[in-house]
């Protein structure tokens, strides 16, 4: 079996530290789900590849940006359970607006995180992910391909990383750069 790793360049990610940085803001589509009969979309869990790909997810966060401060994860099972497999030990703010919620909502969902937190981890769900992570990403520094391969699939467990030099309180569209794109195997 072939396995296909979409590497960023270890530059692209520092240890952001936010006295004398920008944020960093991490968004993780759920993984893979299973789909059992007479389980409402809610609930649905996730699949044995879906476990393995978060703790391959889990691993690659802790190799490779900032230690996570805080996590926005929404309300749904599948979403719960990636996070739990990530084995990614913070404080987490279960959100039911995030299931089926636009850009915007995830906007609002950021804005109030505290400024001393430096690095925030998003889970949640498609199309939103790609199009928040398209939509932020307008500022200097934004990685042009990793755009293009998001706005040609944000698989399950992949993350996106942006860079915020803003507050999370001014955080708009166009207002990050995306400085990476990760889909762990």
């Amino acid at each position: 079996m072939t396995t296909t790793r979409h590497s960023t360049p270890s530059t692209a990610l520092i240890n952001v530290n936010r006295v004398n940085g920008p944020h960093t803001l991490l968004l993780m589509r759920h993984a893979k789900s299973s789909y059992p009969p007479g389980v409402a979309d809610h609930d649905r869990p996730l699949a044995p590849r879906g476990i393995r790909e978060a703790g391959l997810a889990g691993d690659w966060l802790r190799a490779n940006v900032p230690p996570i401060d805080a996590v926005l994860c929404s309300t749904a099972t599948r979403a719960r359970q990636t996070l739990a497999e990530t084995r990614i030990d913070t404080s987490v703010r279960y959100s039911e607006r995030l299931y089926g919620a636009t850009p915007g909502t995830m906007i609002d969902e950021i804005n109030p995180v505290a400024e001393t937190l430096g690095t925030l981890l998003v889970v949640g769900h498609e199309p939103t992910m790609s199009a928040l992570a398209i939509g932020l990403a307008g500022a200097n520094g934004t990685d042009a391909a990793a755009v293009q391969r998001i706005s040609e699939k944000f698989p399950t467990s992949a993350i996106a990383v942006l860079t915020v030099a803003g507050d999370w309180k001014d955080l708009e569209l166009n207002g990050a750069a995306l400085i990476g794109f990760q889909v762990p195997r």
